[in-house]
């Protein structure tokens, strides 16, 4: 097994973007982007794009190459992501993937059960039920059709609950029939570095890149995108939180405040995920030269 997927990961704001560039640098290979939002053409503040320097410092994959219009997800992104290195891998022994998109990363590695398309107007309807009759009776659904999900599932993740009806109503057969959760065996190596730091550190530089965003015209970028607001893509992150404020349910301040405040419960969320995975080596965004070290050790350089 001669090529390498070397993973760098961590939870967002932590430091991944400039990190990825010396290492790419040091490999001399190209960068797959695992941000299930940095994706898409029309967000750009919101989602933390690099800017154009370090875009063109070394070629990236999967930045701003889909609408928002074009539903995506972790399935797509498994499929298109082996083409893509297996393509790479004709020209690089190693690649670098950075991002903290969890289930992005966990398709990419590991695999995702060949569940079907789910149709939009299925998905939307779902969305209005829960908006207008809350969870509990999509939960009653859920229980009368899949019973064994419905034993395990987190109650109160909505997320969770429609897709596992979206899967249900759109095969006829129980969603826990269909999930295999069987590991793929990839035909490359994989090394995972996650980066984290101190939660109050991690935290400022939370809340400094959310005011960045603000100043760079983050509000602006929300309002042209408003009408778009029901789109799943729209469902983020900074944008929702603007929504609401469009809305008039909230002020603009409360608005910044909730960014701040979503980011870093997001963030924890990230770090709870990723601390379950014993193959990650873990270290801190100003470790360069012992991550290189620790690459060049891994990699026989």
């Amino acid at each position: 097994m001669t090529k390498t997927l070397i993973i760098l990961l961590g939870p967002t704001g932590v430091g991944k973007t400039d990190l990825s560039i010396d290492i790419a640098a040091f490999l001399k290979t190209e960068i797959i982007s695992c941000d299930s939002r940095q994706i898409f053409q029309e967000m750009n503040i919101g989602t933390a794009v690099p800017d154009q320097t370090t875009l063109e410092a070394i070629p990236h994959h999967f930045i701003q190459t889909h609408s928002i219009h074009d539903p995506y997800n972790a399935r797509r992104f498994e499929l298109d992501g082996l083409q893509k290195l297996d393509q790479l891998f004709k020209t690089y022994d190693s690649v670098l993937m950075t991002g903290g998109s969890m289930l992005y990363i966990d398709a990419l590695v590991n695999g995702l059960d060949d569940l079907p398309n789910i149709d939009p107007d299925l998905r939307l309807s779902l969305m209005n039920r829960l908006a207008s009759e809350g969870l509990g009776p999509l939960l009653d659904q859920l229980q009368l059709l899949d019973p064994n999900y419905f034993a395990e599932v987190d109650r109160k993740n909505p997320k969770r609950i429609v897709h596992a009806l979206e899967v249900c109503l759109t095969t006829g057969k129980p969603f826990s029939e269909l999930r295999t959760n069987k590991i793929q065996d990839r035909p490359f190596k994989i090394i995972k570095i996650g980066l984290n730091c101190d939660r109050a550190i991690l935290h400022n530089r939370i809340n400094d890149r959310v005011e960045k965003m603000f100043k760079d015209g983050l509000e602006a970028e929300a309002k042209r995108l408003y009408e778009f607001r029901d789109l799943n893509s729209l469902n983020t992150l900074g944008y929702r939180e603007l929504f609401d404020y469009f809305d008039r349910t909230i002020t603009l301040a409360q608005a910044n405040e909730k960014i701040k405040a979503n980011t870093r419960k997001y963030a924890r969320k990230q770090l709870t995920w990723f601390r379950r995975d014993p193959e990650i080596t873990w270290f801190s965004p100003n470790q360069k030269e012992e991550i290189l070290s620790y690459l060049k050790l891994n990699l026989a350089l």
